[in-house]
């Protein structure tokens, strides 16, 4: 049981005006494994003069002294990876394998790449007569999200602190240890007094007072479209800008002399890992429809591989869903597909067989059309659907009709055919064959995923502002 009982703000590890406490609920044992202090405006208020009253001095830092900085926070974060996969492990469940990779040492990189991008930034420009400059943004209200609590505190406050501003976290009450643990990190790195604030709370309390503070010159969010619109609508009152990652519903087009295995294989491991809990999942499954019967075989066979239990157990690659109103939102979404007869393949809304306990979800596969909720709506959760196309106008016309445009993938006999046919998808971040994500590439969506990008010297830069002179 681990209890924080402090927040941190101006340097200083000091009490929360707040009176009560937020628990943390193990979503494999459903029991309480930490508390934190539920926070209040006059946190947020202290927090912010602290961060406006860094932002001169911290911002007209070098870029040497940043960078140095930046890898000196990596150096610390790495060596506090086993405490960080251990906080993952309890708060979301994930197993500590996955966790380790994914929030422990792609953290670490997160912010070696932000260092190694910031020198790359023109922070001067001649245009004509005028001298164009990119200056520091201001002080940023950071929102971060429980499903990868410790790489978007990196991401998210590490860029803005590239950029020269001074960040008020509020770290997620769902996950809310990662955000302690970086805060500690900052303390241990030597970042100056009031650059790096930790306020914790829930999201009306403490995140709409962090939004709407005066001193908060701009708002990071990544989170849910619900969320990003109430950000947004408070952050009109005041035309601050604001930078939103949010939702997504992404397909996987799988073209007719593609690798079919290999594709369906690598875009489930896509879709459910995090259990699904993923904005940029692949959860659409666009096949030809005279590979469908072999693709439907392929989606089950990976789908029913995984095995759900003990994070901590080696053999584990699928834990359970953050919290019991994320496995109910999920369950209902598996349901409604059933209600409007969308074909089941595997998976379903009961609990899995043998785990009675914990807030697991059966790893699940339809195969439909894209008119129904669970190809439209983002479930956030374990659940693909295969959508057939009679040709290769269709499949992309099928991939763009959404809400969303996050992430995407397309495959393909030839990578330079696919990378051509990429320019049909309306969406912000395309693999190719499976290739790996480039941390120095942007990560940003269209429409409804959100405003502004993330990742290498495009994420510093959302975090800028331009200045002319002459």
């Amino acid at each position: 049981m681990i209890e924080r009982d402090q927040i941190f703000i101006n340097g200083k590890w000091v009490p929360s005006s707040g009176d009560g406490t937020i628990s943390v609920t193990s979503p494999v044992t459903e029991e309480t494994v930490a508390t934190i202090p539920a926070g209040s405006a006059e946190d947020v208020d202290l927090a912010a003069r602290a961060a406006a009253e860094a932002f001169p001095a911290w911002s007209r830092t070098s870029v040497e002294d940043r960078v140095e900085m930046l890898n000196k926070l990596a150096r610390l974060t790495q060596a506090r990876s086993e405490e960080i996969t251990r906080a993952v492990v309890s708060e979301i469940g994930q197993p500590a394998k996955i966790a380790r990779e994914s929030q422990g040492t792609a953290a670490v990189e997160d912010l070696r790449s932000i260092a190694e991008s910031l020198p790359e930034i023109v922070w001067e420009e001649q245009v004509g007569h005028t001298v164009v400059a990119r200056e520091a943004a201001g002080v940023v209200g950071a929102i971060t999200p429980w499903n990868g609590p410790m790489r978007m505190i990196c991401m998210k406050a590490g860029a803005a602190i590239a950029a020269g501003c001074t960040v008020v976290l509020k770290g997620t009450e769902v996950a809310p240890l990662s955000s302690f643990i970086f805060a500690e990190i900052a303390e241990e790195a030597g970042l100056p007094d009031g650059v790096f604030n930790l306020v914790s709370g829930t999201g009306p309390e403490v995140g709409e007072a962090l939004v709407t503070h005066p001193l908060v010159d701009m708002v990071s969010l990544t989170g849910s479209v619900r969320a990003g619109r109430r950000v947004m609508e408070l952050a009109a009152r005041d035309v601050k800008k604001v930078a939103l990652e949010l939702g997504g519903k992404s397909a996987n087009v799988i073209l007719e002399d593609a690798d079919l295995v290999r594709a369906i294989e690598v875009g489930i491991e896509d879709a459910f890992r995090n259990s699904g809990q993923v904005c940029g999942g692949l959860s659409r499954v666009l096949v030809p429809r005279s590979r469908l019967a072999e693709a439907e075989a392929i989606a089950v066979r990976k789908a029913e591989s995984y095995v759900l239990g003990d994070p901590y157990d080696p053999a584990t690659t699928l834990g359970p869903v953050a919290n019991v109103h994320q496995r109910q939102r999920i369950r209902d979404y598996i349901r409604s597909g059933l209600d409007e007869g969308v074909r089941l393949l595997t998976g379903g809304p009961d609990a899995p067989e043998g785990l009675d306990r914990g807030f697991f979800v059966r790893p699940t596969v339809f195969c439909g059309d894209n008119t129904s909720r669970i190809a439209r709506e983002e479930i956030f959760g374990p659940v693909v659907v295969i959508i057939p196309f009679d040709s290769e106008e269709e499949a992309f016309e099928i991939a763009n009709d959404t809400q969303y445009g996050l992430a995407g993938a397309i495959w393909a006999g030839d990578d330079d055919r696919a990378r051509a046919l990429a320019r049909n998808l309306r969406t912000g971040r395309i693999r190719i064959n499976g290739s790996a994500v480039n941390q120095r590439a942007p990560h940003g969506g269209f429409k409804l995923s959100g405003i502004g990008r993330e990742f290498g010297r495009y994420g510093i830069e959302e975090f800028l502002e331009y200045k002319s002179i002459g």
